[in-house]
């Protein structure tokens, strides 16, 4: 049998492609902003130092993110990580989120910011409940504070916090007087998790239509309430959007919004988006941040997990050992991780024969089948992992303990 392609997901691409799904996307930069520093903090027992503060975004910069987010106003620890950051000379933006409010503009600018993000919320429920206001005092406050980021002849993002349960006159009424006034992006989030990705589409589709491009680009922030963040942001990417909001490993306010190495991934591989990025760098960016908050990175998370490349039962054994792409879209190494396989009573004759061969015994059809009828009346699980590193693939290649039945 031959493949219609050596690229053995060339069907799964040919059906993403389909109904011109691919055509607002292929190609085109989709930019990430990483908010480790600012999302990622307000996790429940999430604190940086400032050292750590500084060495995650030498580490974000290095991996080619476009922006990187931190907010001076929660401390004066985060002013002096702030100041010494933006003093770097990194090559990507670095944007000082703050509150609505002039007086927290000017602990940006005293910063030496030259990106200021600010944020309101403006749906009726934050209206009412956070801040006690009507719309038209919302707007006015908002527009005021950005004229006067603007005055001080600096770039700026707004936020339209919780933008999917906002009124869509109102929120396209906002919209349409930030980008009057030249603010370089509009962040339309869904704060809640509430959205689905078909509905995030038509969200940022209706804010992309009403906006003049040319002076405004606009960014999605998805939170991951019921699972669904990365999706709507792809999603929000599709409708006109161009940047996605993320943090290392996903964290963040509640259950926290995209993690960087899945949307990098994503973006790389699935949509095809033109990104710079350094891909071999996703499991050391995720390890350091265990490392830096003491919480472990759960087996299966996808792409820096222990198990994202870890292969098990009888029939995934045997494919992976005679070509990994049967179960693999992408080389662990790619993404800085290892390829592990797993010996137990799943294993089956194929992956016992291979463990023979492993310890020099015989391979033959027979002794393989014992082993494997071993292993599943010990019922002791797994018993064995081994990292399949270039020295094992290079046996698979080389040997033939795969051919069980050949030697009787």
């Amino acid at each position: 049998m031959s493949l219609k392609s050596d690229d053995p997901n060339y069907y799964a691409h040919m059906y993403n492609r389909m109904g011109g799904a691919d055509a607002a996307t292929s190609g085109r930069k989709i930019r990430i902003l990483d908010s480790t520093l600012r999302e990622g903090e307000q996790h429940p027992g999430v604190s940086f130092t400032i050292k750590q503060r500084i060495q995650v975004a030498w580490m974000l910069d290095s991996f080619g993110v476009d922006q990187i987010e931190i907010s001076p106003v929660v401390s004066p620890d985060h002013v002096e990580a702030t100041r010494t950051i933006i003093k770097q000379g990194l090559r990507a933006d670095i944007v000082a989120h703050v509150r609505a409010i002039k007086s927290d503009v000017d602990v940006a600018i005293d910063c030496g910011a030259t990106w200021v993000a600010t944020y309101m919320g403006i749906s009726d429920i934050h209206l009412a409940a956070k801040l006690k206001i009507g719309r038209e005092e919302a707007k006015s406050r908002a527009l005021e504070v950005a004229d006067y980021i603007k005055a001080h002849g600096l770039k700026s993002r707004f936020t339209m916090e919780d933008a999917s349960r906002t009124e869509p006159e109102f929120l396209i009424e906002m919209c349409k007087e930030m980008n009057k006034r030249g603010i370089e992006r509009i962040s339309i989030p869904d704060t809640v998790g509430i959205m689905r990705p078909r509905g995030m589409y038509n969200l940022v589709k209706m804010v992309y239509e009403n906006i003049d491009r040319s002076k405004t680009s606009l960014d999605v922030h998805c939170h991951n309430d019921v699972g669904l963040a990365l999706a709507n942001a792809l999603a929000g990417c599709e409708a006109g959007a161009d940047q996605i909001h993320t943090t290392i490993d996903g964290f963040g306010e509640r259950t926290g919004i995209p993690a960087l190495a899945e949307t990098a991934v994503a973006l790389s591989l699935i949509y095809k988006a033109n990104n710079d990025l350094r891909l071999h760098m996703t499991k050391d960016l995720s390890r350091t941040m265990s490392e830096y908050i003491d919480l472990e990175i759960p087996e299966s998370k996808p792409i820096v997990g222990d198990s994202a490349y870890k292969h098990k039962a009888g029939t995934h054994l045997a494919a992976i050992l005679r070509n990994p792409a049967a179960y693999e879209i992408l080389e662990p190494k790619a993404v800085g991780n290892r390829r592990k396989i797993v010996f137990g009573e799943l294993a089956g004759k194929n992956g016992a024969a291979y463990l023979l061969s492993l310890l020099g015994l015989e391979t033959s059809k027979h002794e393989a089948e014992q082993l494997a009828k071993g292993l599943k009346e010990l019922r002791m699980g797994d018993i064995l992992e081994l990292y399949l590193d270039d020295r094992l693939e290079r046996k698979i290649l080389n040997d033939a303990p795969m051919k069980v039945g050949q030697k009787e």
